[in-house]
């Protein structure tokens, strides 16, 4: 008895790579397990994003707080600078010994012109309304005199108000015209 074999095909042929091609494998759908490890390391990467970006957002508020702080602080370090040369002068004027009324005179207008100068630069001016209309934003009425002037006029000024980037730091205390009586 002799068996016949069926005939071997080699699996290397043209042929064999031809027919593997034609008949594409079906797609399979993955399988629930791997969809929920899909799914969970999304989450994951989620979160660990979302963690960074929270505590990158506490560092830039940690930061804000601080230069507002720091801003606080020193905000007026440029304006004490520039006054530490009126206080040089100041000190220079009375460490003289043998001063004469003159001197003391033209030494104190110069340290004047360098506070004046220092008010300047950080735009801190000087309100002296004279014959302005009184303004109780920018005023503060001592008192009423009968004058010349229209009612509610600056008459004189008993001190001058100070403006810094025209905010009011201190109303003139003025006098003002009262109005005639009838």
């Amino acid at each position: 008895m002799s068996q016949e074999l069926p005939e071997a095909k080699p699996e290397n042929t043209p042929e064999a790579a031809a027919a593997e091609n034609a008949a594409p494998a079906p797609d399979t759908m993955p399988s629930t397990e791997e969809l929920l490890r899909q799914a969970e390391l999304a989450a994951q990467e989620h979160h660990d994003a979302w963690l960074r970006a929270k505590a990158e957002t506490e560092n830039i508020r940690k930061r804000a707080v601080t230069d507002v702080a720091n801003a606080h602080k020193y905000a007026v370090e440029g304006f004490a600078a520039e006054l530490l040369a009126v206080k040089d002068s100041l000190e220079a004027a009375l460490a003289v010994e043998t001063a004469t009324v003159d001197s003391l005179k033209s030494g104190v207008e110069l340290t004047l012109k360098q506070l004046s100068a220092a008010f300047a630069k950080f735009n801190l001016v000087d309100v002296n309304p004279v014959g302005e209309k009184f303004d109780p934003h920018r005023h503060q009425a001592i008192s009423m005199v009968p004058a010349d002037a229209a009612p509610n006029t600056v008459v004189s000024v008993l001190q001058k108000g100070y403006v810094l980037n025209d905010r009011v730091v201190r109303p003139a205390m003025v006098v003002v015209a009262k109005a005639a009586d009838a």
